[in-house]
């Protein structure tokens, strides 16, 4: 056999022993252990409070959104088991234009954007457990400068868009959270 093909011999045996030493690490995150408990039975004990904003405004239907969003992607209904955590959240949004036609004076691009602070809270202790940041910032197109019911849907549009974003992006966070214990 010559040398070169020694060599590759070689390092596919190492690759293969690294492989066969890891595999045992590995464990799926949505996976139920042999208890019968998994992660989703976890992120069903999470409480989503009430909305706080005035109501009939437009940060009160966002934060609707971003509720009714966290509910599906935790509980996958509209409740999930007896709480044991309170998941606090409070938010800003943002909007600016982009592109701004000059013979119009009107915008032709804006940009929607949502900044959300996250609390999760242990009931039995009243304690955080967990807190951070994540925010979500998307264009959108109006589609002719006097369109204004068009441009009207186009926020609506990018709001849930955003508020999507950001449920799945605490609902990522809590899961591993949840499952690194940590």
């Amino acid at each position: 056999m010559s040398s070169a093909r020694l060599g590759i011999a070689v390092r596919l045996l190492v690759v293969a022993v690294l492989g066969a030493l890891t595999a045992g690490c590995f464990q799926p995150m949505y996976a139920e252990h042999a208890d019968g408990t998994g992660l989703r039975d976890k992120l069903m004990t999470v409480d989503l409070p009430p909305v706080d904003k005035p109501n009939a405004s437009r940060e009160a239907r966002v934060q609707v959104a971003i509720r009714n969003a966290l509910a599906f992607k935790l509980y996958g209904a509209a409740t999930g088991a007896p709480p044991l955590y309170r998941l606090d959240l409070k938010f800003t949004t943002t909007r600016s234009s982009l592109i701004v036609n000059l013979a119009t004076g009107l915008p032709d691009s804006e940009t929607y954007g949502i900044d959300a602070q996250y609390n999760l809270v242990e009931l039995a202790t009243n304690k955080s457990v967990m807190s951070g940041t994540t925010f979500s910032h998307l264009s959108y197109d109006i589609p002719g400068s006097y369109q204004r019911f068009a441009r009207a849907r186009a926020v609506r549009d990018a709001e849930d868009r955003a508020a999507n974003e950001i449920a799945e992006n605490i609902k990522t966070r809590l899961a591993s959270y949840f499952f690194a214990g940590t």
